[in-house]
Order: structure tokens, then C-alpha cells, then sequence
């Protein structure tokens, strides 16, 4: 572990990244006996896959090089399934300045760490409104690195409140109104029915723990961008014991069911997908197309409300997620890079985007499409959603604060708002002084 007065992580990972990544990096730049430049943009996977016909990424790639008449060409490269995974992948390439990476998907997170280390391109100061005009404040947010845009929100995501009807109307909630984690709690318990959760060691437990805390009118990080020695946190205050009350609450009164601290979106879909058990569940919106193939034949007696309030009257901060594209600073083809960016973040394209795939745009104006209200009965509530919705902490050592978070707050059934908050900052604060590992 590196000394107190160590650089970011990313940075310190660069030498040993550059020797792994001495792979046949390079790619080729330009088509064949044509001159034009072939930019190379790795996706996450989005169900398009790499076929253009299948919609997502691989289509506007294919939509953006018609539209650039012979200027250049876009090829997509498919990363690994997981998060972790495509970071890897991602910051390997990135580290040894591979010039055929040109453009990049990321998840948000990973805006922060990529720029600190000088990895990212900036936004061209000229084009700076175009990539942010009528987008969600926290994509603009997550694009954002020390008051310099260094990404381009392309689709957003956040998490709503998704319920039975019947079991709503049973338990006496009107759900026309705020409600709160421990009014579904009560809810749940009354009725003998579930609240599907993300509680597995893994990030969407992160992105639950941020959410409640954020809700609370807390923050993980007070002060985004600063060096490990300067940080201050938030976990150990009255917003983190908040948050870890509602974690307690629903893994004692075992509303998540038996199997809480193995949770992620897909068994709490199962979860709320089982009509002996489902009552209510916290997810994206891809629910609502993945219900139908569910077998779930009450479809009609699915509601969906704004995320739960942690704490009564304090306005809830519901997850935010999606992509932000990036230009790899030692792309040979920046100018051109940034162009094929802005094709792909029109709203047209964004729109075609979550009709293909169901990824909610970042652009506002997109949930007034006429195609796009009846596909997404709750576009209003995603929209709404997402412009309140609140980032996880905006900083280099994101991978460590993660972590740490995970590991004290595991299992669920062992929080304890009085110590479980206090431990975990205390862990982040050593692991970042280089006092203990992960």
C-alpha cells in the first residue's frame, strides 16, 4: 500500500497497467484505401450486442458513420459484462495510451478516476452545451470533473418504486403520496408480502446505501475532487445512522424474504415477480418490459411511485446510473471522436436508443416522444426521477470508498446504525492512508 502522500490509485496503478497492456493495442485508423479515420468505440453491452439490425450502441455507431458522408467511420468493441470487469478492461488500454481506443462508454463512477489521471480528453469548450443541453442534472454532474467537462451524458438510469396495486390498497398506503421506508415496511409485513432489494456485496448495494443516505440530506463525500488527505465524509452523521436504520428494519422484520444478503436487481425481480410474494420492489426500469417475460399475468396490478423517502418529509434522492461517453486523450482522432459524440447524443438517437433497448434517455426532452410515452407508461416518473436523483460520491478513490462500504455494511442483517456507519468511514479513512487493505 502506498504512503499517505501517494497519487490517485488509477495513477499509481499506470506502470504495472502499461506492461500487462503490452498486447497488440493498436488499431487501425483509418478504412481500408479510403484515408478516413475508423473510430473504435467500446460499448457496454446493452442487448444490441454488435449487430446494427438489434438496435443500442452498435446501431448509432452505424446511423453515425452514414451521417459523417466518408469524414470517418465508428466500429464498435464490445467490454465484459460487469462493471468491474469493463474498468479493467477500459483502464488497461487506457493506461498504456492506446490510440486505437478512440471513444469510450462508462458507467459514471468511472468518469472521476479516468480524468484524474489524465486519461480523458475534455469536452472542446465550443461543443460544451451541445453535450449537456436539456440532460439531467446528474449526468451533467457524473460528466463533470473539477469543474471541467471531460464526458457527454448519453442514457441515464434510476430506480423507482415498483408495487402491487392490490397490496398497496390492502395495506391502507396512498400511493398518490410520498411514502416512506418504514410506511412500506409496515406495508410489506401487514400484507405477508416482500420488498425486493439490492443486498448482495456488490455495487447495486452501494448504489442502495448512497441512495438512503442522500435521502437522509447526507452525503458519503462532503467535498468531491479533493486529495485523499483532504476529504471529509459523511457516513458517521445523524443522515448515515438514518440510512442504516432503514438496512436494519427490513433485514429484522424479513421483508426481503430469507435470502436478503444474496440479493441483487435480478432476484429482487424474482422476488416481486412471484405472486405469492410480491408486494413491492426498488429497481430500474427495465422492469417493466422484463415482467411479461415473468409469466406474470397481473401486469395490470403493477404500480410504480417515486423512490421511498428515508426519512419522512425529506425528499427522496432516488439512484442515479447510466452511460457517459468519453474520448481516450491519446486518440489520434479527437476532433473526430467528439464529433461522432455529438451525433450519437442527439436526441433522435437517444430516443431511437431507448426504444431498442429500453435504456432511459439523459435527455430531457426525450420522454415527450409520443413512442415513448406508450412504450413507458411512467416516462413522466423516470424523467422526474432522474433530475432529482442523486450521483454516488463524484471521486478518484471511488473503487476504495465502494468497497469499504460494502464490506462493513455485509451482511445486512449485521448493520447497526449506531457502530455500522462510523466503522465504515473509519475504514475508508485508513484504507486511503494506506493504514489497511481491502
Amino acid at each position: 500500500m502506498a504512503s499517505p502522500n501517494r497519487k490517485p490509485r488509477t495513477v499509481a496503478m499506470v506502470a504495472t497497467l502499461a506492461t500487462v497492456a503490452g498486447l497488440a493495442l493498436s488499431a487501425c485508423t483509418a478504412a481500408a484505401g479510403s484515408g478516413a479515420p475508423v473510430l473504435t468505440w467500446y460499448i457496454n453491452p446493452d442487448g444490441g450486442g454488435s449487430d446494427p439490425t438489434k438496435g443500442g450502441q452498435a446501431q448509432l455507431a452505424k446511423e453515425c458513420t452514414e451521417a459523417a458522408q466518408g469524414r470517418y467511420s465508428v466500429k464498435i468493441q464490445l467490454l465484459p459484462n460487469s462493471a468491474s470487469d469493463q474498468r479493467q478492461q477500459l483502464l488497461r488500454r487506457l493506461a498504456a495510451k492506446d490510440a486505437g481506443m478512440d471513444l469510450m462508454s462508462m458507467d459514471p463512477v468511472f468518469v472521476a478516476e479516468f480524468a484524474q489521471a489524465g486519461f480523458l480528453a475534455p469536452v472542446p469548450a465550443a461543443d460544451a452545451d451541445t453535450m449537456t443541453r436539456d440532460a439531467v442534472k446528474p449526468a451533467v454532474q457524473a460528466s463533470t470533473w473539477k469543474d471541467r467537462l471531460v464526458a457527454a451524458p448519453m442514457w441515464a438510469n434510476t430506480q423507482v418504486l415498483w408495487y402491487r396495486r392490490s397490496v398497496a390498497r390492502a395495506a391502507g398506503l396512498d400511493m398518490s403520496k410520498p411514502v416512506t421506508w418504514d410506511q412500506l415496511i409496515a406495508a410489506a409485513k401487514s400484507q405477508h408480502k416482500t420488498i425486493g432489494v439490492q443486498a448482495r456485496r456488490y455495487e447495486g448495494y452501494m448504489v442502495w446505501i448512497n441512495a438512503l443516505i442522500e435521502g437522509a440530506g447526507g452525503h458519503i463525500i462532503e467535498n468531491p475532487g479533493a486529495s485523499a488527505d483532504d476529504l471529509e465524509f459523511g457516513l458517521d452523521s445523524q443522515a448515515g445512522r438514518e440510512a442504516a436504520a432503514v438496512i436494519q428494519k427490513v433485514a429484522q422484520e424479513g421483508v426481503a424474504g430469507p435470502a436478503m444478503s444474496s440479493l441483487d436487481e435480478t432476484g429482487a425481480l424474482d422476488l416481486f415477480s412471484n405472486d405469492a410474494t410480491s408486494g413491492f420492489l426498488v429497481n430500474w426500469p427495465y422492469v417493466w418490459a422484463a415482467l411479461p417475460g415473468k409469466n406474470v399475468n397481473w401486469i395490470d396490478d403493477v404500480g410504480w411511485a417515486r423512490y421511498p423517502q428515508t426519512v419522512e418529509g425529506k425528499e427522496s434522492r432516488p439512484p442515479f446510473g447510466g452511460i457517459e461517453l468519453g474520448v481516450n486523450a491519446a486518440s489520434r482522432h479527437q476532433a473526430e471522436a467528439w464529433d461522432a459524440v455529438k451525433c450519437i447524443i442527439t436526441p433522435e438517437h437517444q430516443t431511437l436508443y431507448m426504444k431498442s433497448t429500453g435504456n432511459p434517455a439523459a435527455n430531457k426532452t426525450v420522454y415527450d416522444d409520443p413512442e415513448i410515452r406508450k412504450q413507458f407508461p411512467m416516462a413522466d416518473l423516470i424523467r422526474e426521477s432522474l433530475d432529482g436523483g442523486a450521483p454516488r460520491p463524484i471521486t478518484q478513490y471511488y473503487g476504495d470508498v465502494s468497497s469499504a462500504i460494502q464490506r462493513v455494511f455485509s451482511p445486512p442483517d449485521s448493520v447497526d446504525p449506531a457502530t455500522t456507519p462510523a466503522q465504515a468511514q473509519d475504514l475508508i479513512e485508513s484504507v486511503l492512508k494506506g493504514e489497511a487493505l481491502l
